[in-house]
């Protein structure tokens, strides 16, 4: 094998850049030093502290590769694998060539501590600040749909099922013999079918700014829960106005906004009813009102095609609640540098 020379791994890096690095381009857009604060208040950052032995690990490097597993729907394992592999990531995270990635255990108890605290929904929120400070979500039109996030499915029986679902735990799990087995339970994930298509998990309901496709608040459910029954309760008057599509139409609805938010100009598409079909009329204003509520389509099909998929490998509804809050903040970081690269976005001050 060649020996490495001194200058191979600049050689290399300058390589990746004239290919057109993603994430040297990230790197450049983004103030990760604006998170820096919030994590240490999590986990006191002992970089400068501790002296001897292998230096602690940054809590801005592990932020950064929980960004990157969300932008890439990796497991734990994988990420380790490839943090070693790919000397653009190295790159992105501050590692030399010959320096060892941090171990799948020490990536998942950084991610632990994310949802331990609630650390994620504050970074989430101060990320949003940020966007909004600048000038990127505007709140001049919001847009309102919920999403599939799939889990592994469990194979259960019917009655073990019917017990799950009347909020009890099947007796025979609950034996001592069997607490692995229980552990590897998810006792909060749930079944739904749509358009012929069976899911298993939960469902993210997402507030969308029309104008920068970012994602400004979000509910993480169990899967059977209808689309219209969380988004209420992330109203806000600061909407000037509010797209969604037919299943957001009811009485209840109508009357929510026009007893709380009167002021909010509402764009929800019309439905029709048996014997009682849409006139043309209606169906025209249907297809002008989609013109924008179809942009909350985008967020979703980058997340599935660009991000490795709307797909958890975690257990309950407060994991599921945390992955699904970092991976809607990987994709806002993840849009902003979009909008920067087509110069559509101004800079962090």
């Amino acid at each position: 094998m060649k020996q490495i020379g001194i200058f191979d791994e600049a050689i290399a890096l300058k390589r990746l850049s004239q290919l057109g690095d993603k994430l040297e381009w990230l790197e450049s857009v983004m103030d990760w030093g604006m998170f820096q604060a919030a994590l240490d208040e999590m986990k006191p950052d002992k970089t400068q502290t501790v002296k001897g032995g292998r230096p602690p690990l940054s809590n801005l490097m592990m932020f950064k590769i929980v960004i990157l597993k969300e932008l890439n729907n990796a497991s734990y394992d994988q990420m380790e694998f490839l943090i070693n592999d790919r000397l653009s990531w190295k790159r992105f995270l501050g590692l030399g060539l010959p320096e060892k990635a941090p171990d799948s255990t020490t990536i998942r108890d950084f991610y632990e501590l994310l949802k331990e605290t609630g650390m994620y929904e504050d970074i989430f929120q101060l990320f949003n600040n940020k966007m909004e400070e600048i000038g990127v979500i505007t709140h001049k039109g919001t847009i309102v749909d919920a999403s599939f996030v799939d889990v592994p499915r469990q194979r259960n029986t019917r009655e073990e099922n019917k017990t799950i679902k009347e909020g009890g735990v099947p007796e025979a799990w609950e034996l001592d013999e069997n607490s692995a087995m229980l552990e590897q339970k998810d006792l909060d994930a749930e079944w739904a079918k749509k358009n012929k298509e069976v899911h298993y998990g939960y469902k993210d309901h997402a507030l969308v700014d029309a104008e920068s496709k970012m994602i400004i608040d979000y509910r993480v459910t169990g899967a059977s829960v209808h689309d219209s029954q969380r988004f209420m309760e992330m109203i806000t008057e600061r909407i000037g106005a509010f797209w969604a599509d037919s299943a957001y139409m009811s009485a209840a609805i109508l009357d929510f906004f026009k007893e709380k938010f009167p002021k909010i100009e509402l764009r929800i598409c019309e439905k029709g009813h048996r014997n009682h079909p849409l006139t043309d009329e209606q169906r025209a204003n249907n297809t002008e009102k989609s013109r924008i509520r179809s942009r909350i389509e985008h967020v979703f099909g980058h997340m599935t095609n660009s991000m490795g998929g709307m797909f958890l490998r975690c257990i309950g509804i407060e994991r599921a609640e945390c992955a699904v809050g970092l991976k809607n903040l990987a994709y806002n970081i993840s849009r902003y540098a979009s909008l920067r690269r087509l110069g559509t976005a101004p800079k962090m001050a």
